[in-house]
């Protein structure tokens, strides 16, 4: 083979191993025990575009539920103080769900939302068939001004669903929709 030619594959797979390393990396960071306690199993993850992660975690036992934010390393939030039986009241699940694919505009929009003193936060993960469009993140509400900043997940790091919160009668039902 043409020592040219060799070269060239060498560098190719050294920058997609180096690019598939740094994607792990990314997802790893999700993983940190700062996160997800070892009495917890994981709901739902992602990273944001601004490389913040957030968690909605559950005690195993299904004692409390909570939702983590902050940097890989720092959690700058997390929601409620006490984690006991009463967490599981202070979260709200929404959801619409229509079928038929792009013929019918089929959608599916799940929403867990929780308020801390004048701000909402919604916790999203979507589906629009026409467009073919996925999308998670957090949108935080001031609800004095109704200013709301949209912080984007990266879809590819997302582990887990909202959606098991339909069939879960240990939090709220609502009926707002965000989109």
């Amino acid at each position: 083979m043409n020592k040219k030619i060799l070269f060239i594959l060498l560098v190719f797979g050294l920058q997609s191993y180096e690019c598939n390393a740094q994607n792990n990396r990314k997802i790893e960071r999700i993983n940190n025990e700062k996160y997800q306690l070892e009495n917890e199993n994981l709901i739902f993850t992602f990273q944001t575009e601004n490389r913040k992660i957030l968690t909605i975690c559950m005690d195993k036992n299904e004692g409390y539920i909570v939702y983590r934010f902050g940097t890989s390393e720092k959690v700058e939030m997390e929601y409620p103080e006490n984690k006991d039986k009463s967490s599981f009241e202070k979260f709200e699940y929404s959801y619409w769900l229509r079928d038929g694919g792009i013929k019918n505009a089929g959608i599916d929009l799940n929403y867990l939302v929780f308020s801390v003193n004048h701000f909402k936060y919604v916790v999203y993960h979507t589906y629009f068939a026409e467009g073919n469009r996925l999308s998670t993140g957090i949108k935080v509400i001031n609800t004095q001004t109704n200013k709301t900043t949209d912080f984007k997940g990266i879809y590819r790091t997302r582990k887990g669903t909202l959606s098991d919160f339909r069939f879960d009668d240990s939090i709220k039902k609502g009926e707002e929709l965000y989109d």
